[in-house]
């Protein structure tokens, strides 16, 4: 199974971003996907999950109003798309993919934001 993000960038405080993560798993349509991130000398932490149909969706109370996750599975991509981002979010994004007890990362994507 590959994952793999894309779409980080500088962007300053205050501006937005949309990350992508494409899975190459022919069961995405059945899977949860998920969203972390890792801040430079600080643990992983989550950012916001999705159910397999979209129907569900989970966000870390720090992004709630300003991320929003969704998921193609026509094209087995999951998206983050984040406003109004701060400072303190810079950090290395991950996506990762749920099925039964595995589960499955991406190498991430770097997201720097500027104050």
């Amino acid at each position: 199974v590959l994952l793999v993000e894309s779409g980080g960038d500088l962007v300053q405080a205050g501006g937005f971003l949309r990350l992508s993560c494409a899975v190459s798993l022919t069961t995405f349509s059945m899977i949860a996907t998920l969203w972390y991130r890792q801040a430079p000398g600080k643990q992983r932490e989550y950012v916001a999950s999705i159910g397999s149909t979209g129907a569900i969706t989970n966000y870390a109370e720090s992004v709630k109003g300003r991320f929003t996750i969704s998921r193609d599975n026509a094209k087995n991509t999951v998206y983050l798309q984040m406003n109004s981002l701060k400072a303190e979010e810079t950090g290395v994004y991950y996506c990762q993919a749920v099925w039964g007890p595995s589960s499955y990362w991406g190498q991430g994507t770097q997201v720097t934001v500027s104050s």
